[in-house]
């Protein structure tokens, strides 16, 4: 009988406690600045039917839908019915077509969860990834857009992550680029896909994969240098001139630039004419965030007014942005910002013997109570060795009850940091507990 293997499936992974504590760390600070902004929690299915999905994510996005074979007398088929939400931007289209009585004219929700693309997996990129995202649906105002991107950057910010710049394009500032230069309409939406691959592939990879997708060497070349070019942002205002929808597009930048910069400072974001973003679904300002130090964008969204319109039959305006959890934490670790902490419990409760595990018991309850992450030494076994083990796994402190401290109503708090121990009335046992974990450092010490 050959062996199972007990390896995750590629492109995913287990999570253990310490990974776990930065993790929920991180989303907690996310969750916090998403509250301070006024957006309330959502949450959809990781299965949405197929037809949902479909036909949102432009042709290469296509091919990376997780789908999911009918079950029963339909898996004879081999057709799909379901699939793993792709994004949480779809679903929340779902949502806000399937509820509008619920959620009213204007919903702000943030969710946070995995989602699913059947990509090859590399440094960085998974098949299961977490999204935490922010969404204004029901606004058409620039004000909107520019309000995600600040929420977006101060949740970046919560975490102590600096060093990061936003660039901030139209995609009506692409369509008019498109128009000006002549590129036909059946390859937009192709030549938009090429040129969001410049910061992996650089401009010649840009060139030669326009040429692949259909455009001129004259016309993939021209398009290239002046969207590369150091003065690109003034070339670019200057070629829209007369082209109504990138003025149009144009007056977006503008009005997003001067709010972001009144409440960010100048600088954090600026106008990059070669930023598209490759999903087929915006229609208006799209932004990117980029560290020097890691290759991508950790977050980004964009306005997307026609997506909801598909579901609903009537145009619903709504606009968003994504924050990569996993490239977020990649990026922490590389530059040593976050640590894990309190993936162990704060204080350990020994158990001296039979007699006094029950007190060691309630003692350790009373402690959770008060809200400090606490655990019972279940298995017993010498005192010597249940400490030494505490130390080993990083507690802070050790709670000891043996026979004298039953009788006299005490219990005893060795402070693992220091090696102090001091004893302690059984009534003030939790508010001296929380004292020293908030002070770090320990009590007089006194021989046991």
């Amino acid at each position: 009988m050959s062996r199972i293997s007990t390896k995750p499936p590629s492109g995913t992974r287990d999570f253990f406690p310490e990974e776990l504590a930065v993790r929920e760390y991180v989303i907690e600070r996310f969750a916090a600045t998403f509250r301070t902004y006024g957006f309330v929690r959502l949450d959809t299915p990781a299965l949405e039917r197929i037809e949902v999905l479909s036909g949102k994510y432009g042709d290469e996005g296509e091919g990376l839908i997780f789908k999911i074979l009918k079950r029963g007398a339909g898996e004879a088929t081999g057709e799909a019915d379901l699939a793993l939400r792709y994004d949480l931007t779809v679903p929340l289209a779902r949502v806000a077509n399937e509820y509008q009585g619920r959620l009213g004219r204007q919903f702000r929700r943030f969710q946070i969860g995995p989602v699913w693309r059947a990509e090859r997996p590399g440094r960085g990129r998974f098949r299961e990834f977490f999204q935490c995202d922010v969404d204004v649906v029901g606004v058409d105002d620039r004000l909107a857009d520019a309000e995600v991107i600040v929420c977006v950057v101060e949740a970046l910010r919560s975490i102590g992550l600096s060093g990061f710049r936003v660039k901030l394009n139209s995609r009506s500032v692409l369509t008019g680029l498109l128009e000006v230069y002549g590129v036909p309409t059946e390859l937009a939406i192709r030549t938009l896909v090429a040129l969001d691959k410049h910061d992996k592939i650089g401009a010649d990879g840009v060139r030669d994969e326009l040429e692949q997708r259909g455009l001129s060497d004259r016309l993939a070349h021209s398009l290239v240098d002046d969207l590369t070019g150091t003065d690109a942002p003034n070339l670019v205002r200057e070629r829209l001139a007369g082209n109504e929808i990138g003025m149009a597009g144009l007056g977006e930048i503008d009005t997003v630039l001067r709010a972001t910069t009144a409440a960010l400072g100048a600088g954090v974001v600026a106008f990059d004419p070669l930023l598209a973003r490759g999903l087929a679904y915006y229609t208006g300002p799209i932004f990117e965030a980029f560290v020097d130090d890691l290759p991508g964008s950790i977050a980004g969204g964009g306005r997307y007014d026609d997506l909801l319109g598909i579901f609903g039959g009537r145009p619903i305006p709504a606009t968003g942005g994504s924050i990569g959890l996993e490239r977020i934490l990649l990026l922490l670790h590389q530059r040593g910002a976050l640590a894990a902490q309190d993936a162990q419990p704060s204080v350990l409760v020994t158990v001296w013997n039979d007699a006094t595990r029950f007190a060691s018991f309630e003692i350790a309850q009373d402690i959770r109570r008060a809200g400090v992450q606490c655990e019972l030494a279940l298995s017993g076994g010498r005192i010597g060795k249940q400490l030494s083990s505490a130390d080993e796994r990083g507690f802070k402190l050790a709670v000891l009850v043996g026979p004298d401290e039953l009788a006299a109503g005490t219990a005893a708090v060795k402070d693992l940091r220091t090696g102090e121990q001091v004893s302690v009335p059984r009534a003030d046992l939790q508010t001296r507990i929380s004292a020293l974990l908030a002070e770090g450092v320990g009590a007089t010490a006194i021989d046991r």
